[in-house]
């Protein structure tokens, strides 16, 4: 018989038997070649194939118990998918091993392939370690990205994901996918948020580190930066090019949008959390009945499609039209405690009150939209 060479397996066919009776392993291999004979036709011919090395050496582990015998058969293929199958499928028809009835059953067949690759991947990996050739490409480039994303650790007691945090300047980003992003990119000082909520780890992390923000460039980047500056000591915010997600940059695009980073007093406008306070007024915020005044000043406008905006001690500090308010809330440079507007309070308008970091929103209607700002109704 002829012996498949190791090299040349690449399925192998798992089987449970189960006969009547007492039986060895030459009557079990006996049957595996006797009763398939004929069934599949030349080409797949069971003796022709072990002849051709295209099935290797069949091999059977067994037990007799209480005079029934049950076993194990391991059956090696070269042969393609469809063609191994069919062979599995043949093993079922047995009926008889020996001179005993039996009956055998299909557990798995399994790529035997797919376990040389995964070896070869994970031992290419710790050879890496200790090689770095840069003039690589295609598998090998792919072999030290997928190398540097294996170092990926967790910080805290949220488990969030991180490179290596042992310096004094940390990037912190958004999610999982940033992070391995960066990691690819040998951007390795990078920890992430596992969401828009600010973990309480990174809001500890601030008091020893220089925390930089690296934030997508949309306008949820911008509500992302603002929850975590006003909850931890960010020293910069970087932001992606407009439209980009961080996890699709390329490493260039990181490279540019952190040389780009600018103190978070700068981007919006004033200090945060130990790098400056906030001006008192605006710490203060109103001592009366917010929803009183706001109904009062909304008589002096309703009817007329106009909108009001309120410092913290609810002066007026300009009505405009409501064609205007979004120009207005982005120019002012005074900090808007309230809003107030004759019509409804779309999505739009919502949205920007809450960028701005506006505490109360007057209108007789709102749109369905998830926001920090209290919203008051007219």
């Amino acid at each position: 018989m002829a012996k498949i060479s190791p090299v040349s397996i690449k399925y192998m066919i798992y089987a449970n038997f189960e006969s009547e009776g007492p039986v060895e392993k030459p009557d079990v291999i006996g049957a595996i070649f006797g009763q398939t004979e004929g069934l599949l036709g030349a080409e797949l011919e069971m003796r022709e194939l072990q002849k051709e090395g295209k099935i290797g050496r069949i091999e059977v582990e067994l037990n007799t118990i209480d005079g029934r015998t049950v076993g194990e058969i391991k059956l090696p293929s070269a042969l393609d998918k469809s063609e191994t199958t069919i062979i599995a499928a043949t093993l079922e028809t047995i009926d008889k091993i020996g001179p005993t009835e039996a009956k055998i059953s299909i557990m798995k067949i399994e790529d035997v392939r797919g376990g040389k690759r995964d070896y070869i991947i994970e031992r290419a990996k710790k050879l890496l370690e200790g090689l770095d050739d840069s003039g690589e490409k295609g598998m090998a480039k792919t072999l030290k990205e997928e190398s540097r994303i294996s170092k990926i650790e967790e910080y805290g007691e949220e488990k969030l994901p991180c490179g290596n945090l042992n310096g004094d300047e940390i990037i912190v980003v958004e999610g999982r996918a940033d992070v391995v992003n960066l990691l690819k990119n040998r951007v390795d000082n990078v920890i992430g948020m596992n969401g828009a909520k600010l973990p309480r780890s990174i809001a500890e992390l601030g008091k020893e580190k220089e925390l930089t923000l690296f934030v997508d460039g949309d306008r949820g980047g911008k509500l992302i930066a603002k929850n975590v500056c006003d909850n931890a000591k960010i020293a910069y915010i970087a932001v992606a090019p407009d439209g980009k997600e961080v996890e699709e940059l390329a490493g260039k695009e990181i490279l540019q949008s952190l040389r780009k980073r600018v103190p978070a007093n700068e981007f919006f406008g004033r200090r945060y959390n130990g790098y400056e306070s906030a001006p008192a007024e605006d710490k203060s915020g109103f001592g009366g009945d917010v929803k009183k005044v706001m109904k009062e000043k909304y008589s002096e406008i309703e009817g007329t499609k106009k909108a009001m905006l309120f410092d913290s001690s609810l002066s007026v500090i300009k009505d405009v039209s409501i064609n205007e308010l979004f120009n207005s809330l982005n120019r002012t440079r005074k900090d808007v405690f309230a809003v107030i507007i004759d019509g409804i309070a779309t999505r739009q308008v919502i949205e920007i009150c809450d960028e701005r970091g506006v505490k109360h929103l007057g209108a007789k209607n709102f749109s369905a939209v998830e926001s920090k700002v209290n919203l008051v109704s007219l």
